[in-house]
């Protein structure tokens, strides 16, 4: 990966310029994942805040995590993709849609969330430790 990313939603209206490689590489399996990424899991990149530059039009949607903290997701009004979120429990954090990147080469996750809420016959190699949260 370059030292640049820049993540687009389907429109190309809104985006996400991020500079360096990610905090976090994660997979989630979480329902409210599932929902909304219309799959069996989401694929994320988690930068610092300042990492990050956005620009264009967004709205948001918050919601409680099962845990009862907030997750506020930003999308672009005019496609309705889903292409950044921030999340309670990591302040100063936040995750962008790794699709959206459109890079073949994004590196692969080092941490798997909510597995027990995926599908059984989905195996997520991150070559390291799984991290149960």
């Amino acid at each position: 990966m370059s030292d640049t990313h820049i993540a687009t939603c389907s429109c190309g209206a809104l985006t996400a310029t991020c500079r360096g490689e990610p905090e976090r590489k994660s997979v989630c399996f979480c329902f409210a994942c599932q929902r909304r990424t219309g799959s069996a899991f989401s694929l994320n990149a988690t930068y610092l805040r300042e990492a990050v530059t956005i620009a264009g039009e967004s709205r948001d949607w918050t919601r409680s995590s099962d845990e009862g903290f907030w997750s506020r997701s930003s999308f672009c009004p005019t496609c309705g993709t889903t292409l950044f979120w921030e999340i309670e429990r990591r302040p100063g954090m936040i995750s962008i849609a790794a699709g959206a990147f459109g890079e073949s080469d994004f590196p692969r996750p080092d941490v798997t969330v909510y597995e027990d809420q995926g599908r059984p016959w989905i195996t997520i190699d991150t070559g390291a430790p799984i991290v149960r949260m």
